[in-house]
């Protein structure tokens, strides 16, 4: 390893560090800080932001990388060059005055929303969210011009390297020509079905007793993690030190419950990442569409799986007292339900796709100037009813006011969702080759035929491998759709 390669290194890992104390700021922003300290906390966020993007773009990085490049290098080393040069790439090509402008109106749309949502207050959020669309278009151009990219493309490369319109429209094309048919199959199936809903009031505290420990069931390493509350679930931090949150709902004990599965697959993905090279970007989890897969993988195939449900429902009962719904049959029924509605964060694993393709088809529009953000409901309310028969008319609340993710414009994130759904199942299949005994051992409360795959191929791996590498190495084939379809078939049609 040259003296170029390791300048870089101890460049990158001051970077990690000052982006470590901006994580945290931006955990406590959304959980613990007091209203009336956003705009201070705003501004220090911008300017971390500033400082470490100054750092990123220096010439003297550039001078290393080609330096390096061009010395003899190792296969780690060659994928830490390339990650950094994709980093590296992705900075210099932003202006600081725009990376500055992006982060100030992001925390200020975000922080609005927080208040206008629950009102369903559109026109004022809109006042906040135009700027944020703007800066995000001007964004995308630059990024597109520079890259050779559609705008959308070069967004979405940001959370998911190398992901393509065209791959995406493809697939989300495919999703549509069978999943309609597949979700009035399994309607029509759990017609005949009853199911008892967990009567409340389910007190807060027990509540969360009981996702700590389910979390601690999941492998939760709660010496560099915890467990919080905010408006809208998410894991942030750092590896050493991760916070996941979730949100209590009285009335409702599952909806929490399960969003701390999803959140515990993203913490034991961030937690099982390699230590020693973590502060490289080569050390980083790979996509937001893998990251997405550990959440489902925990949620999805491992959390409403019939074995996982047996052994929380003794937990529930035990917590909260015994009823019909905790029933082990009822539970597994419940988690399986399938119930168009309006909301993404609560839908069911078969009308979720739905949502997805929803916001990927009006987001891309958005950022490619086809439509104004002030055409999203009449959209939104057209393709809520054409995909899922759901009217949304008037109701901005539960309509395109629901996510977090435009707020600070993360546009480019939601086909992340779907696509991770899709690695979940064919990762679960591979699963099933490597241990054929995996079912019956998930019934026995022994998760290490999923974990111990997962830590293996896939958190072990961290950013060595560029995507489509890293899959097929693990499963032995690219990403295959059909992996998604046969569980969705399995597990609703059965």
């Amino acid at each position: 390893m040259g003296n170029a390669y390791e300048r870089l290194d101890k460049a990158f890992a001051k970077m990690h560090r000052l982006s470590h104390l901006g994580e945290i700021a931006g955990w406590d922003q959304a959980a613990m800080m007091p209203a009336g300290g956003n705009q201070a906390r705003s501004e220090a966020l911008a300017e971390l932001k500033i400082l470490v993007h100054g750092m990123l773009s220096q010439p003297a990085i550039a001078v290393d990388l080609e330096q390096a490049e061009a010395e003899e290098a190792g296969t780690f080393e060659g994928a830490g060059l390339r990650e950094m040069r994709r980093v590296f790439r992705q900075a210099t090509l932003l202006p600081e005055a725009l990376v500055e402008a992006k982060s100030l109106a992001g925390s200020r749309c975000e922080h609005a929303w927080r208040s206008q949502r629950p009102k369903g207050d559109w026109t004022g959020f809109l006042v906040n969210f135009e700027p944020v669309v703007e800066l995000a278009r001007q964004e995308a151009a630059i990024l597109s011009q520079a890259l050779g990219l559609r705008p959308y493309d070069a967004l979405m490369d940001k959370f998911d390297p190398g992901s393509r319109c065209v791959q995406i429209d493809a697939a989300f094309s495919d999703l549509k020509t069978w999943l309609p048919d597949l979700i009035k199959r399994a309607l029509a199936k759990q017609a005949g079905e009853s199911v008892v809903k967990p009567k409340g009031p389910f007190p807060i505290q027990q509540q969360k007793e009981l996702a700590l420990e389910v979390m601690t069931m999941l492998g939760f390493d709660f010496n560099h993690g915890r467990l919080d509350v905010s408006t809208h679930p998410f894991c942030g931090g750092v590896p050493q030190d991760v916070r996941i949150t979730t949100l209590y709902d009285e009335a409702d004990v599952t909806r929490a419950l399960m969003g701390v599965v999803h959140e515990t697959g993203h913490a034991r993905y961030e937690q099982g990442l390699p230590r020693e090279y973590v502060h490289l970007p080569v050390g980083r989890a790979r996509s937001m569409a893998l990251h997405e897969s550990q959440s489902l993988s925990c949620e999805m195939q491992l959390g409403a799986h019939p074995g996982f449900v047996g052994l929380l429902a003794p937990m529930l009962a035990k917590k909260f007292g015994a009823q019909e719904a905790f029933q082990p049959q009822n539970l597994a029924r419940l988690f399986t339900r399938v119930e168009p509605g309006l909301i993404r964060v609560v839908a069911d694993e078969l009308t979720y796709p739905a949502h997805i393709i929803l916001r990927y088809e009006i987001e891309r529009a958005l950022i490619e100037g086809e439509i104004e953000a002030r055409d999203i409901p009449g959209l939104w309310d057209e393709k809520m009813m054409a995909y899922l028969g759901v009217d949304t008319r008037g109701n901005f609340k539960d309509g395109p006011m629901q996510d977090i993710h435009w707020t600070d414009g993360s546009f480019g994130y939601f086909p992340s969702y779907t696509l991770g759904a899709m690695h979940a199942a064919q990762f679960f299949d591979a699963m099933r080759t490597n241990c054929p005994d995996m079912d019956e051992r998930i019934g026995r409360g022994d998760f290490s035929p999923v974990f111990d795959w997962l830590s293996t191929n896939i958190w072990s791996k961290a950013s060595q491998l560029e995507s489509a590498e890293l899959v097929k190495q693990a499963t032995g084939s690219v990403l295959d759709a059909a992996h998604f379809k046969r569980h969705l078939e399995r597990r609703y049609i059965g």
